[in-house]
């Protein structure tokens, strides 16, 4: 039977590119580096060993991309959350949505699943575990600190260090709970106006 003839039939097409890739991330996930095979991933693709292989050589290989792609993928994810402080003139206000945003994302589900693979395989693969952190964390840490310079140059915020301030910004508000949940613990923090007061304490404008 020919492939024209199998998909005339309803057979679903094979996965490729991005598709293939979301793919092998659930099949990380699920069972762990260690514990996943390119067999399982062709299978969750429906694609052949041999076309997987075309796309990816190796299970390492594979396992980067996911990494870079999903990195990649979420990059943009503050950048509304940023223009409306940037535009806004309730700083307090607009710190706090910020601040909403990034607890909602970094802590859900998935970024966590994310995080807690790439964590486990840090040692193992330090190159890929690094690219997640110049990608993810501090690509996400200098979009905040670039917002934080455009704010203060209005005069709505007075950071000397505006990526320093970034950094203490994030960990005021997920450094606990992120902590909590990479160990299994109960994912408890102050309220986000608590922790964006505390910010604006140190550099808000006088």
């Amino acid at each position: 039977m020919t492939t024209s003839e199998l998909s005339s039939r309803g057979r679903p097409a094979g996965l490729t590119g991005d598709d293939l890739i979301a793919a092998a991330r659930e099949v990380f996930l699920e069972h762990g580096y260690a514990g996943a095979s390119m067999d399982q991933v062709a299978r969750r693709a429906r694609v052949s060993k041999a076309s997987l292989y075309r796309e990816h050589s190796s299970k390492s290989e594979l396992y980067a991309a996911v990494v870079r792609q999903w990195a990649m993928a979420g990059q943009d994810a503050m950048r509304p959350a940023l223009d409306r402080m940037q535009r806004s003139a309730d700083v307090r206000g607009a710190l706090i949505g910020l601040a909403e945003t990034m607890r909602a994302g970094i802590l859900s589900p998935p970024v966590m699943a994310m995080r807690r693979l790439v964590t486990a395989e840090a040692s193992a693969h330090p190159d890929v575990a690094r690219m997640y952190l110049e990608n993810s964390w501090n690509a996400n840490i200098d979009r905040l600190a670039a917002a934080f310079a455009a704010v203060a140059a209005s005069g709505r915020l007075r950071p000397h260090d505006p990526h320093a301030a970034a950094e203490q910004f994030t960990w005021l508000i997920i450094g606990a709970p992120l902590n909590a949940r990479m160990l299994g613990g109960e994912a408890s923090a102050p309220p986000a106006a608590d922790a964006v007061d505390l910010f604006l304490a140190g550099y808000g404008a006088d």
